[in-house]
């Protein structure tokens, strides 16, 4: 007689939904609109101690606090919901984001903390742990001390650290340091954006992308700073036009950007061409439009400039090694950018 071996039991993981499913945005796209954030931030007060270098008013990617002469801190936080379905490498990715904002100062991390949303009733605990991990791998390879957190009970998943780094005040790279002549030097392709929103609605998997989203910009702002450059901030969720035009207006100069010199990850185009392109990054483009001209008409370009990035590259005023030169600054004109 023939005895039919039970099923095994479905695994928690197995049975849980994909971390993407309880997203309503996916990574850096789920930020608020610049728009929306300049009205949330209007009126209020500029800090007005000298030691604080850096402040919100000049839309950096992080605060910078004077100690001594030769020392300043760096604090940032980033958090966001999950951007892919593997728990180890939505960790990995939102690490490497966050400590990404003090590299786009010339800063170097030191410590970071953990900031954890999870929704307990509907996500094992187990795959919180796997996100955990990820992000411990990428701030050991970074050289900086992960130590605790916070948690909340959340029912969408977040992810993220509050880093804190040190700089060289007199080596620091901000928004506001940028002169007319400097080439623009951009450190990773773009299309992570589109790319993940494609990932979020059908499940496929793009190594590639997930690649660039889990490779520090340390180096870059290493080559950065010896380089003598004081001028750099980070691609993410404001997209290339978004940032470039936060860097534009802070450093009184216009960006000019030769879309042809712009390198992009595989299967970004068909993204765009297929339709999976996120709100965040359409908001991105309806915030720059009145500030940019440009000089073509193919939309699926404009887009993908404004593309919602997480955890993409530096922007460099300036050549380092390694970067793709995309345009320049030059003298003021009518528009901040033009895109030719």
């Amino acid at each position: 007689m023939n005895v039919a071996t039970p099923p095994k039991p479905a695994s928690a993981e197995s049975a849980a939904p994909r971390l993407t499913e309880l997203a309503r945005f996916a990574g850096c796209a789920a930020k608020i609109s610049q728009a929306d954030l300049h009205k949330a931030l209007a009126g209020l007060p500029v800090a007005s101690d000298p030691r604080v270098l850096v402040g919100h008013d000049t839309s950096d990617d992080a605060a910078i606090i004077k100690l001594r002469d030769d020392l300043a801190l760096v604090e940032t936080v980033d958090i966001f919901p999950p951007i892919v379905d593997d728990a180890y490498d939505y960790g990995r990715i939102a690490a490497t984001n966050a400590l990404s904002d003090i590299y786009a100062m010339g800063g170097r991390p030191v410590v970071a903390v953990n900031l954890l949303c999870w929704p307990r009733d509907l996500l094992p605990m187990e795959l919180a742990s796997d996100v955990l991990r990820g992000g411990l791998a990428v701030t050991r390879e970074a050289g900086c001390h992960l130590v605790g957190g916070h948690s909340v009970d959340d029912p969408e998943p977040k992810y993220g650290l509050a880093v804190m780094g040190v700089v060289d005040p007199d080596r620091m790279l901000r928004n506001d340091a940028g002169r007319p002549g400097l080439p623009l030097s951009l450190t990773k392709k773009l299309g992570i954006g589109v790319l993940n929103s494609r990932h979020k609605a059908t499940g496929e998997v793009f190594p590639e992308a997930v690649d660039a989203m889990t490779t520090l910009n340390r180096e870059a702002a290493h080559h950065a700073v010896a380089a003598g450059h004081r001028c750099a901030t980070d691609i993410t969720g404001f997209g290339l036009l978004g940032h470039l035009l936060k860097l534009a207006r802070a450093s009184e100069v216009t960006a000019v950007i030769d879309s042809a010199a712009v390198e992009y990850l595989d299967g970004a185009r068909q993204a765009v061409a297929d339709g999976y392109v996120s709100g965040g990054t359409r908001r991105n483009l309806a915030w720059v439009r009145p500030e940019t001209r440009f000089h073509t008409e193919d939309e699926v370009e404009a887009l993908l400039l404004a593309d919602a990035q997480t955890s993409g590259g530096l922007l460099v005023a300036g050549e380092i090694p390694g970067a793709t030169i995309i345009g320049e600054l030059v003298t003021r004109r009518e528009h901040l950018i033009e895109v030719r």
